[in-house]
């Protein structure tokens, strides 16, 4: 706490807040984090196709820089159907959903439909989950929770 002694004697006082273009220590290494879980998922995304709820999803991994198969829950088919068609087209996925409680319901139905074939990259989801902790609940908004993070509020590629 500063305190400033103005005309009359009156004392001001404040806190020495962060500024919003400094990134806190903390803040600096949970980005790290997050980027390294980033360039994981972006060489195994290469090979391997991503599960994602919809289309602002997919924007976000692409702004995030990933190049590989993206796929959108949301295609106006069943879950069933769904699931048989990636079963039909691929040995293995990443299943990215959100972490709220939709995603969450999503994930556990997806994942039975579709056992065998995401389990081994079910870290991913997990380690969003926690590096994110309670600040998104989403996929969309991880871009710019890492912005804000690095104190940049330009896109990061």
């Amino acid at each position: 706490m500063i305190e400033l002694r103005k005309k009359r004697r009156r004392v001001i006082k404040f806190s020495m807040i962060r500024s919003k273009e400094t990134p806190s220590p903390r803040d600096i290494e949970r980005a790290e984090r997050l980027r390294k879980i980033i360039e994981a998922l972006y060489e195994i995304n290469k090979s391997i196709p991503v599960i994602v709820e919809g289309n602002k999803d997919l924007s976000a991994l692409r702004e995030l820089g990933l190049v590989g198969e993206i796929i959108t829950l949301n295609r106006g088919k069943n879950l069933y159907d769904f699931c048989f068609d990636v079963a039909e087209r691929f040995q293995k996925v990443i299943i990215l959903l959100d972490w709220d409680k939709k995603g969450e319901n999503l994930t556990k139905t997806i994942a039975v439909h579709l056992n065998g074939y995401w389990e081994e990259f079910s870290y991913f989801r997990e380690l969003f989950k926690v590096h994110c902790q309670k600040e998104i609940r989403d996929i969309e908004g991880i871009p710019k929770l890492l912005r804000r993070l690095e104190g940049d509020e330009s896109p990061w590629y």
